[in-house]
This record gives structure tokens, sequence and C-alpha cells, in this order.
């Protein structure tokens, strides 16, 4: 498939030329374009060129001027102020570029791929096994699924890596009032819902904490258990396994319900690096890069001390023999490097665990598993903010318990439903309609609200203002989406068509240049794992639409037949747009709203 150019890709390369042309000891000169109220786009990059070559820089705007090839793309070039340049585009140009987009036989609307594509094992959502989902685990999820989406969009090669939480000492006790009780887990029926599995999980962790708590002895059978099951006694292991599938029932019911794909391949959780801790220990240590202390291996940070100001290591392997999080975290790299062969490794995990990981990447790179000499994979923590209440505080119900991941998607899919109903019947909406709408707009209202906001910063949760058809939300964009379904249903005989040699009016060519934005903002959203720019972007695209209907009537009988098919040409590829860029977000698109 052969991408198209956009119109600031053609234009930045005449500039470029016409610049070199003017100064040639400049190759390469940057005109710094952007977009401009006072024209199509301004080109400020001159005055900074003309410092460097001692130039005058409106002498040197003035022989760009004279250099640049007008007419086709290109309508009009000035020299503004000290050396700016406005540049207007073409009209033809324009809308030559969107049919080009709209006509593409990939469908990808000429969205290019990334010039270099790798692999990246991107690690995300990670729950942890016998344990209820929070609004914690919130943002992980829908963060690290839409820059799986658009990575892979873009060309890359993407492994998904769900890092559960499926080991350490408190399966030994889950293990041992299971073998003591061994029908807690049994089905009744074949078919065990995602709530049932985790109500049996949560009775069953009740009961052998109280064991635990109270009875001496059994304590030190179930401290036994943790023995057995890292030695990988067969019984042992098929017990925890029994833990394992009753919670995996339970995460794919949140993950269902989150409208989000989670594959039982790409679940490796901390049981799964088991085999590989040793040699971990051992490759360190061999390196010099960790070192043993006080009984425990440990690696060294001449930056990073605690408050006595004493070094605080990354303990590897503890005193007593067993491992923590770091040597399981560091086998993971190993694995992905290695055996995936790797060539990014992104983890979208909270900011809270920063220095966690600061220490893991370093202890990897000296190691020379990571982006040293040896030109292995870079890593980067895609660190996020925490979810807030209305209050700016860290969201809990009101008898300060953490909120249920449930609960929170449950009330914005009854919240959304209710948006949804109160235009269902100027709609047409079968009930089955209004319930399955319903449940877009929810869960697209509480992904969209999370993905507009730069990752690494907290957000208030205000389910009042995420379900508003007013304002920066996703249900804006929705309605934006099933709006122009709604005319196309419409125009009858008349079919969306480009035709280039229309003039457009102002609010035509607003959509039009915006819409053209497109594929370049991908892969600067794919390059720098900022899913929310895509959504100020979708904001953006529908607030021109609206702008759009206000000031130029769709379907009317007044217009000549030609510009009724570029409008709703415009229109479908806003649609196409809108569709394919929430897609990449994990929204939704209803056709009727």
């Amino acid at each position: 498939m052969a991408s198209v150019t956009s119109l600031t890709a053609t234009v930045h390369q005449r500039l470029a030329a016409a610049l070199t042309a003017a100064l040639p000891e400049t190759a390469d000169a940057d005109p710094l374009l952007r977009r401009s109220d006072r024209a199509d786009f301004q080109a400020n990059g001159i005055l900074a060129l003309a410092k460097k070559a001692k130039a005058n820089p409106r002498d040197l705007a003035t022989q760009v001027v004279e250099r640049v090839v007008t007419g086709d793309v290109i309508k009009d070039i000035e020299v503004s102020g000290p050396g700016f340049l406005n540049i207007t585009i073409t009209d033809k140009a324009i809308t030559e570029n969107l049919a080009a987009r709209a006509t593409d036989p990939a469908d990808r609307l000429g969205v290019p791929f990334a010039e270099s594509p790798g692999t990246t094992v991107i690690d995300y959502a990670q729950p942890n096994v016998a344990k209820e989902m929070h609004v914690g685990h919130l943002r992980s999820a829908v963060i690290g699924d839409a820059i799986v989406q658009i990575l892979e969009f873009v060309g890359e090669t993407v492994v998904r890596r769900h890092h559960i939480g499926d080991w350490g000492t408190q399966f030994g006790m889950l293990i041992q009032y299971l073998d003591e009780h061994p029908h807690e887990l049994d089905h009744k029926d074949t078919q065990v819902t995602g709530e049932e599995a985790m109500s049996n999980l949560g009775r069953l962790y009740k009961a052998a904490r109280a064991h635990f708590d109270s009875d001496a002895e059994f304590k030190t059978r179930a401290r036994r258990r943790v023995v057995d099951l890292q030695a990988g006694d067969p019984h042992t292991l098929a017990t925890w396994q029994k833990f394992v599938d009753e919670s995996k029932i339970y995460f794919f019911s949140v993950f269902e319900k989150l409208d989000m794909e989670i594959r039982d391949p790409d679940i490796v959780g901390e049981s799964g690096y088991n085999d590989m801790l040793d040699e971990t220990c051992r490759l360190l240590e061999e390196a010099g890069v960790a070192v043993w202390s006080e009984g425990a291996l440990c690696v060294f940070f001449d930056d990073i001390k605690g408050p006595d100001g004493n070094p605080v290591p990354l303990i590897v392997k503890k005193s007593d023999g067993g491992y923590g999080y770091a040597a399981t975290d560091l086998s993971a790299i190993r694995d992905r490097v290695f055996n995936l062969k790797a060539n990014t490794l992104v983890y979208v995990v909270d900011a809270r665990q920063s220095l966690h990981f600061k220490m893991v990447f370093e202890t990897a790179r000296r190691a020379g598993w990571l982006n040293g000499d040896t030109g292995a994979a870079s890593a980067e923590q895609l660190a996020f903010g925490t979810v807030l209440g209305k209050d700016g505080k860290p969201f809990k119900t009101r008898e300060g318990e953490t909120v249920r991941l449930v609960d929170l998607l449950d009330e914005a899919i009854d919240r959304a439903t209710t948006v949804v109903r109160e235009k269902a019947e100027k709609v047409g909406l079968s009930e089955e309609e209004i319930v399955e709408n319903g449940r877009y707009v929810g869960v697209g209202a509480v992904k969209y609200a999370d993905l507009s906001t730069s990752a690494v910063r907290d957000y208030k949760f205000d389910l009042d203002q995420m379900v508003s058809l007013n304002g920066d939300t996703s249900v804006y964009l929705q309605y934006a989406y099933a709006r122009i379904q709604s005319i196309l249903r419409k125009a009858g005989d008349a079919r969306p068509l480009a035709h280039p040699e229309l003039a457009l009016a102002p609010a035509e060519r607003a959509l039009g240049l915006h819409l053209d934005q497109f594929g370049e903002l991908l892969l600067d959203v794919a390059a720098g794992y900022e899913p929310h720019k895509l959504a100020a972007y979708l904001y953006q695209l529908a607030s021109h639409l609206t702008t759009f209907y206000d000031q130029c009537q769709v379907l009317s009988d007044a217009n000549p037949k030609e510009v009724v098919e570029n409008r709703l040409f415009l229109v479908d590829l806003t649609a196409r747009t809108l569709h394919q860029g929430m897609a990449l977000l994990g929204i939704r698109t209803p056709e009727r709203l």
C-alpha cells in the first residue's frame, strides 16, 4: 500500500529545498512548519537560520519565497513580520489528498507505517491471582491496550505480556487450606461467572486466613507448602493451578466488560520465570553487578540512598534464600530480550513503582541485557498517575474501601444507558440497541477520560462529566460519528464523491486540513506512547465537524449536486477517521445513538 504524503510533509519538503538553495551551507535545514490561524501554515525557522548565517531574516525569507514552487499545492506564500512565512494551500490539493486517503485500497486512510518497525514487548494489565481487581488496575489495562493497538497499526510487532501476581507466600496458606477442604473450588455448574469465581476465591481466602491466624499447626503446615510450591512438587503445583484457573475466569470476565481482548498465552505471571531465577542471580554475581551483603544478594547504586544517607540496594535474593520481585523482573527482561528478540520493552506500571524499575533497568544495563554497547533492547516504564475522586483524593468508596473495578464499570454503564435511553425514541432504538449502546458509551466514557489525560498525570473520576454530551468526552465523539451515519442514511441517491475542482468554504478547509494530519499524528503518538494526543486530535476533529455543520449545509436542494457529493465525501471521511481513531483507543462507535 502506498501511504499518502500529507500536505504538511509536502510543504515542508518544498520549503527545505528552497532554504537549501538560498543557503547551500544549511543542508537539511528545518523550516519549523506549524499550523497557523493567520494562514494554513506558518514557517518560523528562518529567523534562527538567518542568525546562524549572519543574514538578514526578511531578505532570506524573500529569497526562499522566490524559490518555492507554487500553483499545484501551495497557493500563496508571503513574508510576515521579521521573517516568518505564511503559506496557504490550494483547495484542489486539500481535496485531492483527502480523496487519496478515502480510496486507500488497504483501508488505512493513507496512514504510513513506521520507517523502521521492530518488536516491542508491552507489560500491562497485571491483576493478582485470588485477588479482586480494583480501580488501581484500570489505567494499566486501558493505557496498555491503546498502545498495543496503535503500535500494531503503524507496523510494529507487539508481544503482549500480562505479568500477573501468581506466586508467593500467601499461596502456601491457600493451597494447604484447599488440600484440607478439597471441594471448596468445585463447580456445580459447568458455566461459572466471573463474579461467582471471585466469590469462591474470596470466601476461601477469608477462611484460610482465619485458620492461619488462629491455628499454629496449620500455619506451620502452610509455610511448608510454600517450600513445596517453590520446589515444584507436582501435587502442590496442581492445587496452585486451581487458584490460577479460577482467577482467570474472573479476570476474563472483567476484561470482557472492559471490551478488551486478553489472550491466555499472553498471561505469563511471576511463576513463568521460576526456572530462570537461579541463573539470573549467578549471571549477576559473576558479572560483578550483584554482591552479597548481610546474607542477601544485592545491587547498589551511587545515586539511590535512604533517609539515613546509606545506599538502598536492589535485593535480588533475600537472606532467607527466597527471591524478590527484582529477580523475577530481571529474569523477565532476559526472556523478553533473548528469547522474544524484543527491541523495546515498555512497562505500563503505576508511577509509585518508578524507583523499583529504575533500579531494575540499571541492573539489566550493567549486566549487558539492556541498551548498552551490545545494542540490546531499550526499556522504559510508562508510569501513570492515580485515579482520584471528585474531592481530588485517591478514589475510595464512602466507607473508605478501594473501589472494585466491576462496580465502577457497572455504574458507568448504568449512567450511560440512561443518557442513551433519553434520546432512543427520537432515533428509534430497540431495547437491545439501548443496552448495547449503553455499554459502549459507558465503557468508552471511562476509557476516554483516562486516555485523554497524559498518563503521568492523576485524573478525577467524575461520571457526570464523563457521560456528558458536551465537552471533551467520548460521548461527544460517538454522537458526532452517529450523526454522520444519520446524514449518510438520509442522503438517498447522493453519494460521497470528491470534487477537487470545487472551491472550499473556510469550515471545509479547516476540516480537510485537520483530516490530512491523521497519519503524521499517529506516527507521533506511537513514537512517544502518548494516546492522549490521539484523544485530543479526535476531539478537535469533532469540534471542526460541529463548525462545519453550522456553516455548511450538507443535504440541501439549493446546493448543486457536486457540492452535496463533496460535502458527503468530507463527512464520510471524517466518520471513518473518527471510527479508526476511537478503535485504536479501544472505544466503539455505534452507528445510531
